[in-house]
């Protein structure tokens, strides 16, 4: 009879911890569950803001598109043609961008819209009787946060005025970038700094001749 009632008491306690690890494994289980879900839902609740790097992988490099863009237009315009330098400024920048140029005696110009500032290059390339230009963008940096960036590039930019003088310009450029509703970037605030403008001719001595340039602004409209 002893033996039998310690057997018992043997096997009560072993399902009675059987039992207490199952309860603990079953609420543990639960508790998952629940937190789980509640992950879930705040996943679900929360809007979506993944950075533009995670989005869209190619972004420094659409981004960096938008500066050759701009050398582009002005190069068309420096060409003389207005309406495509038009055309290809709307792909650079939003409809109500503002751009900025310094000049290195301190003068600035501010244009707002992509029109506005085509027919200020226009005006300024036609006074100063350039017959070509060729704007070179180089040392680029981005960064990305979320839908918008910033970038900075350097510009060395040659205006022809004839076969034998060429205007030299050296400045940077700092770029406010904003993505669209539609997917894509555009520079939306732009400021040029200009550290020289420089004319150079070839000579008629073995003397080369470097001068500062007098670049003609047209008068803006009162």
């Amino acid at each position: 009879m002893e033996k039998r009632r310690e057997h018992r008491r043997v096997i009560s306690k072993v399902i009675s911890f059987l039992l207490h690890r199952v309860t603990l494994i079953s609420l543990t289980a639960i508790l998952m569950l629940l937190l789980g879900g509640r992950f879930e839902l705040a996943s679900a609740i929360q809007p979506n803001f993944e950075p533009a790097s995670v989005t869209q992988p190619n972004a420094e490099l659409e981004i960096q598109k938008l500066t050759t863009c701009y050398a582009l237009g002005t190069d068309a315009i420096g060409r003389g043609n207005l309406q495509e330098g038009k055309n290809i400024y709307r792909d650079c920048f939003t409809q109500d961008a503002r751009i900025t140029a310094i000049f290195p005696d301190g003068a600035s110009e501010v244009r707002i819209g992509t029109d506005a500032w085509a027919d200020f290059v226009y005006s300024v390339f036609q006074g100063n009787g350039y017959q070509a230009t060729q704007h070179l963008i180089g040392t680029i940096n981005i960064s990305v946060q979320a839908n918008r960036a910033k970038m900075s590039s350097y510009l060395h930019a040659t205006h022809k005025r004839s076969e034998t003088s060429i205007d030299v310009a050296n400045g940077t450029y700092e770029d406010e970038v904003i993505l669209n509703r539609n997917g894509r970037w555009k520079i939306s605030n732009r400021t040029l700094t200009l550290i020289d403008f420089l004319n150079l001719s070839s000579p008629t001595t073995p003397t080369a001749r470097t001068t500062p340039v007098e670049l003609r602004l047209p008068h803006m409209q009162q």
